[in-house]
């Protein structure tokens, strides 16, 4: 037997509304706001357990180390942390943003997966995203690469591509996989916004290119013949999508997209259904601009949804932000695609506001990772969401996390020393080892 793990990045104690990233409308827009860091890790927590108790396979990544000073002795500071974390502030306010963003809480921008089935070596792939595109995200993959080890021990995770614009990678946001069974060969689907090679283009910048989508097929060694690469519309990043998975999301043989999510569908359609000849029928569920426009789509996050199949239902569950309901046209569709006899039968709807006003909905916040029974047994124990876990994460966010966090509370180094206590703590609870962090090295 082989299932669908959701490994949710768990919210930061530093998450704020720093308003980072470029062509990401709703981060923009909520910039400068007071976020509820409590709120958001116990909304984060309670979607976690949900799944677990609708019998999936539920993990959890840590947040990362923020502030993440080796940027700052990088770049020229020293003395002791609170010193470095005082002199940034006054000297580079812009740069201390970045470094304190928790934006690894987006766990479908940490890595690539390609489950053993579709490799060639019968290994589970990883491959972190380098995230160079922008500045705040680029700091992540080499902490994220020591997370997917201490939860994968038996996988083969790879480094994150060259950190340069050719080889720009964004993760499993801008990756599907297709299948029949999640234990047998799949269809992988790379979705891209541009040629590392081709020059920039006006608008909002197309942060996946098809070179880092190749590379990283090859490292996986996927089946040519069972992998596409499809490019996304410029106009649907242009409209705000900078991840495919703002305009499209997959699971099983579904495909649910909207009709502006590829440049040119027809081609995109023939790719998968060649990839998939022998194997399964694929099912293209069609949003069309008439029913969602696309600025109603990505207001709403119709598609970053994570597109669930629950052991004892027939058919697929949509899980989408209350954004969704909220929102006229998506939630009039949600109905009127519930009430046939397709794939998806069923609209659930969580609050994950925290997350949506930085620019993230469900399906940011997970890394799915198909993985066999015998796959799954060789997780860290102490990374499997469970009630246990869950009642020891809700204690240590109540005790370690602020109720609000505004621009003017950031250059406090108190902040800084809290993030770390923190930090050390769930070191414990998720068994990371006393030397997780760079901060737990240096001390």
């Amino acid at each position: 037997m082989a299932m669908e793990a959701n490994f949710d990045g768990l919210i930061g104690p530093t998450h704020n509304y720093g308003g980072l990233s470029d062509g990401n409308i709703a981060s923009a827009s909520n910039a400068g706001l007071t976020a509820r860091p409590k709120d958001a890790v116990i909304q984060g927590l309670g979607k976690m357990l949900t799944m677990h108790q609708s019998g999936l396979w539920q993990g959890v990544l840590p947040p990362q180390q923020r502030p993440f000073l080796p940027a700052l002795r990088a770049l020229g500071f020293s003395g002791s942390d609170r010193t470095m974390y005082e002199q940034g502030w006054k000297q580079v306010p812009g740069l201390m943003k970045n470094i304190i963003s928790a934006s690894s809480m987006w766990a479908a921008n940490a890595a690539t997966v390609s489950p053993s089935p579709d490799c060639s070596d019968g290994q589970l792939h990883l491959t972190p995203a380098n995230l160079s595109t922008m500045l705040h995200r680029s700091l992540e993959h080499e902490q994220t690469s020591r997370a997917l080890r201490a939860a994968f021990p038996f996988a083969k995770v790879h480094p994150a591509l060259i950190s340069q614009s050719v080889f720009s990678d964004e993760g499993a946001a801008n990756h599907v996989r297709l299948c029949a069974d999640r234990g047998q060969q799949g269809v992988e689907l790379f979705v891209y916004g541009r040629g590392g090679f081709e020059p920039t283009t006006d608008g909002f910048p197309a942060r996946q290119t098809r070179e880092a989508s190749e590379a990283i097929a090859r490292q996986h060694c996927l089946n040519p013949e069972r992998t596409v690469f499809a490019r996304q519309s410029r106009q649907a990043i242009n409209a705000g999508a900078f991840h495919n998975d703002v305009v499209c999301v997959g699971a099983l043989n579904t495909l649910f997209y909207h009709e502006l999510a590829f440049e040119n569908k027809e081609t995109v359609h023939a790719d998968i259904r060649k990839a998939a000849a022998g194997l399964f029928d694929p099912v293209l569920v069609e949003v069309p601009v008439k029913d969602v426009p696309i600025d109603d789509a990505i207001q709403a996050y119709l598609f970053n949804s994570m597109l669930i199949k629950f052991p004892d239902d027939s058919r697929l569950t949509l899980i989408a932000p209350t954004e969704t309901r909220d929102n006229e046209r998506t939630r009039e569709y949600c109905n009127k695609l519930t009430s046939g006899n397709g794939p998806i039968g069923t609209v659930q709807y969580v609050d994950v506001r925290q997350s949506m006003r930085n620019g993230g909905g469900p399906a940011c916040l997970r890394l799915r990772v198909t993985m066999t029974d015998q796959e799954w047994s060789q997780v860290n124990p102490a990374m499997k969401m469970d009630e246990q876990l869950f009642s020891r994460l809700e204690r240590w966010a109540r005790k370690h996390y602020r109720e609000t966090l505004s621009p003017e509370d950031l250059p406090d180094p108190s902040l800084m020393e809290e993030s770390f206590a923190a930090l050390d703590a769930l070191t414990e609870i998720l068994n990371l080892g006393s030397d997780f962090y760079p901060f737990q090295r240096l001390s």
